[in-house]
């Protein structure tokens, strides 16, 4: 199978992943939008250093990944080149903030390291929503969702569409590279002499069926908008869900508001000298190496640039 098959396989795939008979499947497609949306905001909301915070927010895609019965190697096989795109994003900051704020064993832990890491995490964990919206939802109940929030009808339409067709063009594209390679079997892959001459007549077959399907659509009676068959209300069981999970969600961000909040009240800020004892007894040749880990803790957690001195 070649790569336009593969793609063409791991879209239909993605279609019968959403058409399963799971009842997260069968939840509200708003209240799966809207649990997405929220859950992105929470996750970007977090500090740059808070990291205890965002692995606590981990549980709602383990826990679609679990009742969705969705592989997380073919998730991950699929989103291979995504996720290392993501994980680029923090990759410069252990070089520009190498404030050191503990240890790892020996090697010394940076803002910079710990920036990067929850940057990595949050860029992971959008794409990974994204992913799990359309593996439990189909792309028509998303785009009935996305109506139901005034999103602009053309919006829609146009995703909805390009969704759909771009299938077709894969299929005519597929079509195109295996007659070329009928008559041409003993060459590998297609010659970069005839790019340009399959380009053209898949762009002239792209036009073709454009206007086939918008007289099709105008004979049918299409005025602007499309008339969805998954119109369905809300029912106890998804209010149930999405309060569920926005208790979660709340509970998750006010714990690290407050954890932000004590560390701003209670921080040093008429002088920068810190006492801070440690109950080393008897010979300990690692003191020196706790009370310069302890300053390194004191100075990130008051936030200032100042060194602190212990005593």
């Amino acid at each position: 199978m070649n790569k336009l098959g593969n793609a063409l396989y791991e879209i239909h795939h993605m279609d019968m992943l959403a058409a399963k008979d799971q009842w997260v499947n069968k939840i509200h497609p708003l209240v799966k939008l809207v649990l997405t949306i929220v859950f992105l905001t929470v996750t970007m909301s977090f500090p740059k250093y808070d990291l205890t915070g965002l692995l606590r927010m981990g549980i709602y895609p383990i826990v679609l990944f679990i009742v969705g019965e969705i592989s997380l190697s073919d998730s991950i096989r699929r989103l291979r080149i995504v996720l290392p795109l993501v994980c680029f994003v923090g990759l410069f900051n252990p070089i520009f903030d190498r404030q050191v704020i503990g240890h790892i064993g020996t090697a010394p832990l940076t803002a910079g390291m710990l920036s990067m890491v929850t940057l990595m995490i949050k860029g992971i964990y959008s794409v990974l929503a994204a992913y799990l919206l359309i593996a439990t939802t189909s792309i028509e109940k998303i785009c009935y969702a996305l109506r139901l929030v005034h999103i602009p009808a053309i919006l829609v339409t146009q995703v909805l569409l390009t969704y759909r067709y771009v299938t077709v063009l894969l299929e005519e594209a597929n079509r195109m590279t295996q007659a070329y390679s009928l008559r041409a079997p003993n060459q590998k892959g297609v010659h970069f002499k005839v790019w340009g001459t399959l380009a053209g007549q898949l762009l002239l077959r792209s036009m073709d069926r454009a206007n086939e399907v918008y007289e099709i659509m105008t004979l049918r009676g299409y005025q602007g908008e499309f008339y969805y068959t998954a119109k369905e209300p809300c029912k106890a069981k998804d209010w149930l869900y999405m309060g569920v999970w926005l208790v979660l969600f709340a509970v998750i961000g006010i714990c690290s508001f407050v954890r932000e909040l004590t560390f701003f009240l209670f921080r040093n800020r008429k002088n920068n000298t810190v006492m801070f004892v440690a109950p080393v007894s008897g010979k300990c040749e690692n003191a020196e190496y706790i009370l310069r880990s302890a300053a390194a803790k004191v100075k990130w957690i008051s936030r200032r640039s100042e060194t602190a001195a212990l005593s």
